[in-house]
């Protein structure tokens, strides 16, 4: 078949916008597989090219940072974050499935209920930022244009518009999903960077509030801070970049998946500049978005509306799509859409009492340490697993569980790879004794190093270390590895053990078997 046929019926075979998507967790057939590993970079600038992005690309600002210090750490957080992050989009096109359930493969097929827990963190956590700066942003400007006045009635009113909104696109799916990021990618881009234009007389490049302002009391744990809060962006989409490389053939070279994360990455730092930028404009302001809708000339005021609307859809729907896909497999009962419908819901309340009832500031200053802490040793865990173990997955097995069944490679011992739990549940623990993100998460050590926040070291090389020497200590199994054998680590001889339907298991999840044709095992590289 001659190279025009197969896209031919790639196209065809590629489901339309307004059909709402059919797949959960299970894995994508490879004739499904029609994104490319530019998709993959379009869904991740779209996703981060929003107010919710530039709000974290105000903290180093608001955390007393000269421009040139808020700057540095922002680059540097987003170079960092996005390093961190770029294997974690080699695992979809090898499992066809997202993130949290290929984590089974190292946290074992009930394990990767680890991996669900920290999506759910992390979309409830961006998915309320996105629809809270959006919404503000919206009455902001609806303020100043049509004079209607602020009001906690009326936030509560855009944020259920938005919400619904974001709700609707995840119900309908990848496909809709994508258009959306497609529109966004350059919407959003250009009208960002319009705004060079719209406060090129108000930005002093010399803006320094002086040391004093130093919200760690120096310079060097402000710094660490700021930086720490920006990489909390790239460190987010860990959990979710299966949910969208899952769409890409399993043959894709991964430098190619590692460039386009990293990409993806990096081109985050338009919104998170114009956060920088625009926050030295405001500085001292309760409320950011309020008051730089009051400064900005009046024709950008409106694009400004148009910014968050469009920046609020896309965060909000990367956020909650691959959660509504986890949700479904932990609680079998619930498909797909009922799954986005009740986490949905959810994070609307969260929405409402976070905004209404505590301070933003400190409510997302949490979360996004919470959410680097934790996730970051996940990550670098399966990170080492795919190294040792040479990229290979089996597809079918790692869908065992979700499946109601027992057995089968990843299945370890009842379900969980102790191994991976050992070293995952240190690393975050020793994080939160060091971690100093101020009011909410301030751990006991976090003067250790001169007031400087070394959580994220301590638990990348705490789970680093401990991981490695438990597979030295007690070697996996050889049928987890390549049939090349493992890369680096030993193997023990033992059976498989045979995949065999769950007596215990819900008939919901019986139901959802893999089809025979996308059980097909990715060949190892």
């Amino acid at each position: 078949m001659s190279g025009s046929e197969v896209a031919g019926l790639a196209a065809a075979r590629r489901p339309r916008v307004t059909e709402v998507e059919q797949h959960g967790i299970d894995t994508i057939p490879a004739a499904e597989r029609t994104s490319r590993p530019f998709d993959l970079f379009r869904i991740q600038f779209g996703g981060a090219n929003t107010f919710a992005t530039v709000i974290l690309g105000t903290f180093p600002v608001l955390l007393g940072l000269s421009l040139v210090e808020a700057v540095a750490a922002t680059v540097t957080g987003v170079v960092v974050g996005a390093l961190i992050l770029m294997p974690m989009g080699l695992f979809g096109p090898r499992t066809g499935t997202n993130n949290a359930v290929s984590s089974g493969a190292h946290f074992g097929v009930r394990g990767r209920v680890l991996g669900s827990f920290l999506s759910l963190l992390t979309a409830i956590s961006f998915y309320s930022i996105s629809v809270w700066v959006s919404g503000d942003a919206l009455v902001g400007a609806a303020t100043r244009l049509f004079g209607t006045g602020d009001s906690d009635l009326l936030r509560g009113v855009v944020y259920a518009v938005l919400g619904a909104l974001v709700i609707l696109v995840v119900v309908y799916g990848y496909q809709l999903m994508l258009l959306v990021n497609k529109v966004v990618v350059l919407a959003n881009t250009a009208l960002m960077l319009l705004g060079l234009v719209a406060y090129a007389s108000l930005v002093d490049l010399g803006y320094d509030p002086g040391p004093d302002a130093y919200a760690l009391g120096s310079f060097w744990p402000t710094f660490v801070l700021s930086a720490l809060i920006v990489m909390g962006n790239p460190i987010s989409f860990g959990a979710f970049l299966g949910d969208w490389s899952r769409y890409i053939p399993a043959d894709t070279p991964p430098p190619r998946l590692l460039t386009a994360t990293f990409l993806g990455q990096l081109a985050t730092l338009v919104p998170f500049l114009f956060g920088v930028g625009t926050a030295t404009l405001v500085a001292g302001e309760v409320d950011y978005v309020v008051a730089l809708i009051q400064v900005s000339p009046l024709w950008y005021a409106v694009l400004l509306m148009v910014v968050a609307f469009l920046g609020g859809m896309s965060t909000g729907v990367t956020s909650l799509y691959g959660t509504g896909l986890d949700f479904s497999s932990v609680f079998p009962r619930l498909n797909r859409v009922q799954a986005s419908l009740v986490i949905g819901t959810l994070a609307f309340v969260f929405i409402l009492v976070g905004r209404l009832v505590f301070d933003l500031l400190a409510s997302v200053n949490a979360f996004i340490g919470a959410i680097v802490i934790c996730t970051t040793p996940w990550m670098i865990i399966m990170m080492i697993g795919y190294w040792v173990r040479r990229g290979y997955y089996s597809a079918a097995d790692v869908q065992v569980f979700n499946q109601g069944r027992v057995g089968g490679r990843y299945w370890a011992s009842g379900g969980f790879n102790w191994r991976g739990m050992a070293a995952w549940i240190p690393a975050a623990v020793v994080g939160l004794l060091f971690a100093n993100y101020p009011p909410l998460i301030e751990g006991p050590l976090r003067d250790a190093a001169g007031g400087v926040d070394v959580s994220l070291p301590m638990s990348i090389g705490l789970a680093a270390v401990v991981y490695l020497a438990l597979l030295f200590a007690f070697p996996e199994p050889r049928y987890v590895f390549a049939p090349a054998g493992p890369r680096f680590v030993p193997a023990a001889d033992a059976p498989l053990p045979p995949v065999t339907d769950d007596p215990r298991a819900s008939v919901h999840r019986s139901a959802r078997r893999t089809p025979p044709e996308s059980t097909q095992e990715p060949l190892p590289r």
